[in-house]
């Protein structure tokens, strides 16, 4: 059974005991947003030391992804400073 979730409004389905890093790596083939200077956000060292996949949830605050589980209607976003484009073409679902 897959649960789903948003990532910057749209919804993208999650298996259950997937961390949040695993499956926006999946499903954003892009990372998880871009910094000012350019560095790409993903998934690196995968405990939570690097913070290189810090994202932020809606009511929750700013997270490592790593870290965290999916969960239904989860509304995850780059974290503030991040670039809000999303040039992902793959992945993306049309789920209702």
């Amino acid at each position: 059974m897959k649960g789903f979730l948003y990532w910057r409004d749209r919804k993208i389905p999650y298996r259950p005991g997937e961390t949040l890093a695993y499956t926006l790596l999946r499903e954003c083939k892009s990372g998880l947003g871009t910094s000012s200077t350019g560095q790409i956000y993903g998934l690196f060292c995968g405990i939570g030391a690097c913070q290189g996949c810090l994202v932020e949830i809606d009511g929750q605050g700013v997270k490592e992804a790593c870290l965290t589980m999916s969960g239904d209607d989860l509304r995850v976003h780059p974290i503030t400073g991040a670039s809000q484009s999303d040039p992902d073409t793959e992945g993306q679902h049309d789920i209702d």
